[in-house]
């Protein structure tokens, strides 16, 4: 039992970054009825920003190993850098999105796919380039220090951190979708996008602002998963970026509380694997999930089947 539930902390600490990264999938997919495939290079932005805008702020935290995780200083610091390549990544979103996207609007959905992984393909190399392809050590913005009191389980700090801040932004994307103007314009757009511009909502005004917010979550998900596993190179946004694909499908790709579902299911399933099977099938599983998905029930699990005109 002890190593069951030590499996499915890690697994839900892991799947709060995969639940990041599909929320954008989802929100992208629901305005506009395609896969950023990008967006997991977008991710891996988050955390080069974070990389290099940390030593900026750590003037601001103290040093030394009896520094406290919950220190004004040291929580004030680790979200500045937080805010920041949140911010970074939503204008970088925002400017993917007037520059690529916008002008194949009106283009069938295969060139714009095929444009959104000539993107994916473009920031890797371009981060490459600017980054270096060696591996870099993340800072540490937050002390990890091991929870105690916990008997045999070892739950990290920064575990229990990842887990609350992901529990807190789908709150607040809950909050934005359901209880404010632009959430309620997001939803007309998703359900009826000429009879949305015709009840006076700005359409382009809509889409650029789902691209920056979804954006801006790939990038929390990309702070949270360097304090976890802090070595990060250009590359690192691919794997992530492909699983959190598949948890949005396996959530419902559309449905927001099923893209945050499946990024759950989908660490749980992949920690228990490496657990109890072997690390060699960690990957196999999401893309095996994904298969049985689409055989058995394409719309997911909250997902709902919606009929085409012809």
């Amino acid at each position: 039992m002890i190593e069951f539930l030590q499996q499915l902390i890690n697994g839900l600490a892991l799947g709060s970054v995969y639940a990041l990264i599909a929320l954008g999938y989802t929100m992208v997919y629901g305005v506009l009825r395609f896969i950023n495939f990008a967006h997991g290079d977008v991710f891996m932005l988050g955390s080069f920003v974070g990389f290099y805008v940390a030593p900026w702020v750590t003037k601001w935290i103290p040093q030394g190993e009896d520094v406290s995780v919950f220190s004004w200083s040291t929580t004030l610091g680790a979200l500045v850098v937080l805010l920041i390549a949140m911010a970074a990544c939503a204008v970088l979103g925002i400017v993917i999105e007037k520059l690529v996207y916008k002008p194949l609007r009106n283009r069938p959905r295969l060139t714009v796919l095929i444009t959104a992984i000539g993107v994916s393909i473009f920031l890797e190399n371009f981060g490459q380039f600017l980054f270096g392809t060696e591996p870099k050590l993340f800072p540490e913005i937050m002390p990890d220090r091991v929870i105690e009191g916990l008997g045999d389980l070892t739950v990290t700090f920064n575990q229990a951190i990842t887990l609350g801040m992901t529990l807190l932004l789908l709150v607040g994307l809950r909050f934005v979708v359901m209880k404010t103007r632009m959430g309620t314009a997001m939803r007309a757009l998703s359900f009826n996008p000429t009879a949305a511009s015709l009840m006076g909502i700005n359409n382009n005004v809509v889409i650029s602002f789902t691209f920056g917010l979804g954006s801006a979550l790939a990038a929390a998900g990309g702070i949270l998963n360097a304090i976890n596993y802090p070595s990060i190179d250009p590359l690192m946004g691919i794997l992530p970026g492909l699983k959190a694909f598949v948890a949005a499908v396996l959530g419902g790709i559309g449905n927001i509380p099923g893209a945050a579902l499946g990024g759950f299911i989908i660490g749980v399933l992949e920690t228990m694997v490496v657990g109890y099977i072997s690390p060699m099938y960690r990957d196999a599983i999401a893309f095996a999930v994904l298969i049985l998905i689409l055989l058995f029930k394409p719309t997911g699990l909250l997902g709902r089947a919606e009929r085409e005109k012809v």
